[in-house]
């Protein structure tokens, strides 16, 4: 596999406390500890230039020692073809959304948008004004792309991440992202099936499998059917009878359900608590990263709905690779061949208003200052709420904002002795009560296999409770819990398989807590200020907190400012002649 380039090594602001660089030495009961801990602080930290501009260079991965010696194992990676989902309405309806940026008639004078935030949210919204003729100028407070999907490269060429990220079927502007990039071929798609650990079976899954031939939803109705390990045809039924509002009410039911929680939900309509126990524990972490007694039944209907209404809208792949290099840089080389900039370490200080409350311009924490025509807040919406100008925040629209809070999560990677057998080519919902979903990634993803060890990762949710915890809290619990999912292969006390490393990434912020009654308070991306817009997942979209939200948030945005270009440009142009005079 092409690699892109290489990313150094870390620079963490208020997102993510990183474990990782170098070894300190043994840790009692776990071998050797990769530590580089920094503080976490929640406003963006100092930053010596904006002149950073985003050039990588190409580079040989090093090779990882933990690749040499041991005993080759035979380990079958299966991908599986590109679905299809060109013919979907929600594929054509994100296509013809991204075709009117492309069709639409050149500016004569094209808008200069400063973006704040290199995740997807911000990367989509340049990308796509770029698109349409303009120039973005694109600014990140870190050393490395992608926010939420943020990774790092360690000392023998391992990369960690923010997260375990999965690309579902039902993405329909992250599909057309990729085939507009030219990059279709680095999704490697799985087989159509959801893997559930039995935690009563220690070592054991329970599947549930869509076929090929049925159409949706049939091919989602036949897959419950014929599990009858996790339910019991009696809870099927009340399940079935429970949803039957949500399928005739369409939407404005599912919107209208934002709130209850997922457990309120269930009693209300009659389903049995062993129906949350056994599938929406799993499947509400796995969503936001926290217990169906606190997510809204929204979140879960939406993803209902998607899989159910698309045959391949459940289907999942993985990226092939780290995602700075393999999603990031073609965002980021399409931005500047069409003439926009991306710059990393430029962080926001403050933003400078004029005297009638609009942007002046934008305060680097190194003094410079930058202008735009217009000005994009991609950042997640804990950093928005700490820069927001005082002026602003007695506005409703961004007063409303205190109800959405960024949740906790931590991102563990352990690299074993071994390559354990207990496992899929596949992402597993554990079912832990400490763990939500994980993977062997040493299997899974193309750039991260190995023959002879097995690299777990792991999302370590709910966390508010962990995330001020140690590291070798964090390990000593997870090794506990992956015990039980490998119970003939890994003990907690190393007697079987041994760590060799491990990398926890912590994230005190990060997509919003979906809990009941937050839809009211999400933002549309045109803001009541002239000239103010903002994106991210936690934006008005329909497809909530998650990598499709954030995408489609850069794109609504950038529909906004497009629309909104000849006010804009006589804005400039008044402001203009104002100086001048």
């Amino acid at each position: 596999m092409a690699v892109c380039g290489c990313m150094s090594t870390v620079h963490v602001n208020w997102q993510s406390n990183i474990v990782g660089a170098r070894d300190i030495g043994p840790i009692p009961g776990f071998g050797y500890r990769n530590t580089l801990s920094q503080n976490i602080s929640l406003a963006f930290g100092g930053s010596e230039s904006m002149g950073l501009t985003l050039r990588l260079p190409c580079t040989r991965s090093v090779k990882s020692s933990l690749r040499k010696n041991g005993f080759p194992l035979q380990v079958v990676c299966i991908d599986y073809p590109r679905p299809e989902l060109e013919n979907t309405v929600n594929f054509l309806e994100a296509a013809y959304l991204s075709s009117t940026f492309r069709t639409s008639s050149r500016p004569t004078k094209p808008l200069k948008v400063i973006v704040t935030g290199a995740g997807l949210a911000g990367l989509s919204t340049a990308k796509y004004l770029a698109d349409a003729g303009h120039k973005p100028i694109l600014l990140e407070a870190r050393d490395v792309l992608g926010g939420k999907v943020a990774a790092w490269k360690d000392e023998d060429g391992d990369w960690y991440e923010t997260g375990l990220h999965i690309f579902f079927g039902a993405y329909p502007n992250v599909q057309n992202l990729f085939g507009e990039l030219g990059i279709n071929d680095r999704l490697q798609w799985k087989e159509h099936s959801m893997i559930f650990a039995m935690p009563k079976k220690p070592g054991h899954f329970s599947r549930f499998d869509f076929p090929e031939v049925l159409p949706a939803p049939l091919n989602g109705i036949w897959a419950i059917l014929r599990n009858n390990e996790m339910l019991t045809w009696p809870e099927k039924v009340k399940f079935a009878i429970g949803l039957l509002p949500a399928i005739l009410g369409g939407q404005d039911y599912v919107e209208a359900q934002d709130g209850l929680s997922v457990q309120e939900w269930m009693r209300k309509q009659g389903v049995p608590d062993r129906v949350t126990d056994e599938v929406f524990i799993a499947m509400s972490k796995a969503l936001n990263f926290i217990n169906p007694d606190e997510l809204s039944m929204q979140c879960i209907l939406i993803a209902l709905n998607r899989f159910l209404q698309e045959k391949h809208g459940s289907k999942m792949a993985f990226l092939d690779g780290n995602p700075p290099e393999r999603l990031c840089m073609p965002i980021v080389d399409h931005i500047q061949s069409l003439g926009g900039e991306v710059h990393l370490n430029s962080r926001i200080q403050k933003l400078e208003l004029n005297d009638e409350g609009t942007v002046k311009n934008l305060l680097l924490n190194n003094g410079k200052v930058i202008e735009g025509d217009a000005y994009v807040f991609a950042t997640p919406v804990d950093i928005l709420k700490l820069l927001l100008p005082n002026d602003w925040k007695e506005i409703p629209y961004f007063k409303k904002l205190e109800k959405l809070v960024g949740v906790p999560v931590i991102n563990v990677h352990i690299w074993f002795d071994r390559k354990l057998k207990n496992t899929y080519d596949h992402l597993l919902f554990s079912r832990s009560p400490l763990l939500s979903v994980y993977a062997d990634m040493s299997v899974a993803c193309k750039e991260y296999y190995s023959p002879n060890q097995s690299m777990l990762e792991l999302v370590f949710a709910p966390a508010e409770e962990w995330i001020s915890r140690s590291d070798e809290d964090i390990i000593e619990a997870t090794m506990k819990e992956l015990s039980k999912l490998f119970p003939d292969e890994i003990s907690a006390d190393q007697s079987k398989a041994k760590i060799v490393k491990y990398h926890v990434v912590k994230t005190p912020r990060s997509v919003y807590k979906t809990v009941p009654n937050c839809e009211p308070c999400r933002p549309v991306q045109r803001s009541p200020i002239e000239g103010f817009y903002l994106a991210g997942d936690y934006t008005k979209q329909k497809y909530l907190a998650s990598m499709e939200g954030a995408v489609l948030s850069g794109k609504l945005c950038a529909q906004a400012i497009v629309q909104d270009s000849e006010l804009l440009i006589a804005r400039g142009q008044r402001r203009r002649i104002e100086a001048s005079v």
